[in-house]
């Protein structure tokens, strides 16, 4: 299918879905989230678009008369220096968004959003998806379900993609099929068109904080009784099967557990509210920055997939053990700032290599050298840091919710005013070039065990009973979604017929 200056490649697919899982640190994502929101409503967001059309283009956004249904209402907001775009709001491009919790404005469903050179109409409401005007429907990845996708799509339209979360969340995105429905992206991954790679380190200054405990007070924490390795977690039956490695790992090498997971130990009472580990609780962080090692095993292993899981211990002055992100050396402050667990053959070398850091105080310390900011060598990292037009709890920056709002404001602009140009004169001005999102910009490998072979695991075993089937049966979706777009269908409930058809295909029956 191929549409107004964007390209669709129709797929084929599988079989039946399963309820989508939220991610284990959702009241922090919530709670980063409604800070930003807030911060949204302090700050105007810059973008970068296109000059206003002239009047004689005004006829491309003739509104329909249900927009009266609509209210379109505006605040004070900043235009940005370049932002000479004089339409009114009835002539504006919509911009919809589809999961509507995620609407980054208070009050009201719908505002107007002046940007640095170009504006756009934001709303939630749904009864606009089939408006001529709605240039584009903006999905937050966790929340699409290939059953409940707006059909028909509409040749015109584009769709958007905001995914900051764990790849577990939804792996219908991490197929080809899945990402290329989609012609912009915010993601974790770095090729994604607005990267969010480092939405969870705050800033570089985080980073520099002095250890909250002194290795010399750790050391009597260690004779005291205090294990060298620190596990607390309470999700379980994650893609990673991170359990099955620390479960080997604890063979080896003494750790303390305190969450659900492999519990071996009870946490304080006054500790034991799950908000206040996400919330980075001042008597939870002096609890668990005594401890030299915190084993930080994500929820989903991609590239690119950071989380507080590395950050937070290396903001303490503690050495994460870490495994998630292929490539987290990319990022690292330096190349001795973490423990990589991928880089041991084994649990049992992993534990040598851990017991030789603890009894040696000279080794340990190089670990944390990157405090000083003169021992911070990755230039990828500090460049990243300080260009990122989005700040985390930054009221100098825009959140990246309103930031990838006008990044695709800015897009859109952009397309249409092309395709406007080649229209009039199509000699003189080329039709804009299409865009599709690719693999590169989520392509989560399918989850594999955290130890050993998976020739080894249980036929009965839960991870393996789960995610498999999941990463497989959210292909046989997104081949679907991709079949159900190509006929034109606007039913998604036709959805498994499509599935089960293109099954009988591969069967090789007709």
């Amino acid at each position: 299918m191929i549409e107004c200056g964007l390209l669709l490649t129709p797929w084929a697919a599988r079989k039946e879905e399963k309820c989508l899982r939220h991610s284990e640190n959702e009241m922090d994502v919530q709670g980063r989230m409604l800070v930003a929101l807030l911060f949204g409503l302090l700050w105007a967001v810059p973008c970068w678009g296109q000059a206003p059309v002239d009047s004689g283009d005004r006829e491309a956004f003739l509104p329909q008369s249900a927009l009266s249904d609509v209210e379109f209402t505006t605040v004070s907001s900043y235009r940005g220096p370049g932002n000479n775009d004089s339409r009114g709001n009835k002539e504006l491009p919509i911009l919809l968004w589809w999961s509507a919790g995620l609407f980054p404005h208070f009050p009201g469903d719908t505002e107007r959003i002046d940007c640095a050179r170009s504006s756009c109409l934001v709303t939630r409401n749904r009864k606009v998806q089939l408006y001529r005007r709605t240039s584009t429907i903006i999905f937050y990845g966790t929340d699409f379900r290939a059953y409940e996708a707006p059909l028909p799509r509409l040749s015109h339209q584009a769709w958007a993609l905001f995914h900051e979360e764990s790849p577990m969340n939804n792996y219908v995105l991490s197929h080809t099929p899945g990402i290329r429905l989609f012609n912009y992206t915010a993601t974790f991954r770095r090729e994604s068109d607005y990267p969010l790679t480092l939405q969870w380190l705050p800033s570089l200054e985080y980073l520099l904080a002095p250890p909250s405990v002194s290795l010399p007070e750790k050391n009597r924490w260690r004779r005291a009784g205090l294990a060298p390795v620190l596990y607390m977690q309470s999700h379980c039956d994650v893609p990673s099967d991170r359990d099955r490695y620390v479960q080997e790992l604890m063979k080896y090498i003494e750790v303390d557990s305190y969450g659900k997971c492999l519990n071996n130990k009870p946490l304080p009472e006054r500790l034991e509210d799950t908000g206040t580990a996400t919330g980075e609780d001042g008597q939870f962080m002096s609890f668990v920055a005594r401890y030299k090692f915190h084993l930080a095993l994500e929820n989903g292993l991609c590239p690119d997939y950071m989380t507080e899981k590395l950050w937070r211990p290396m903001h303490q002055g503690c050495v994460p053990v870490y495994r998630g992100s292929s490539s987290v050396a990319d990022w690292l402050p330096n190349d001795r700032s973490a423990v990589l667990i991928d880089d041991f053959p084994s649990p049992r070398k992993l534990a040598e290599h851990l017991r030789a850091l603890d009894s040696d105080d000279a080794e340990y310390t190089r670990f944390l050298e990157y405090k000083d900011p003169r021992r911070v060598t990755n230039g990828r990292l500090l460049e990243r840091l300080e260009n990122r037009e989005w700040g985390v709890n930054d009221m100098s920056k825009p959140n990246y919710l309103n930031g990838f709002e006008c990044f695709v404001c800015d897009q859109e602009n952009r397309r249409l005013a092309a395709e406007r140009a080649h229209r009039r004169n199509p000699g003189q001005h080329p039709p804009p070039e299409p865009r599709m999102a690719n693999s590169s910009h989520m392509g989560c490998p399918l989850p594999a065990p955290g130890y050993g072979s998976i020739d080894n695991v249980p036929p009965n075993d839960g991870w393996l009973q789960m995610w498999p089937q999941d990463y497989w049966q959210s292909l046989d979706q997104a081949q679907g979604l991709s079949s159900l777009i190509q006929h034109n269908e606007s039913d998604p409930g036709l959805l498994w017929h499509h599935i089960q058809e293109l099954a009988v295909k591969r069967a090789g029956g007709h």
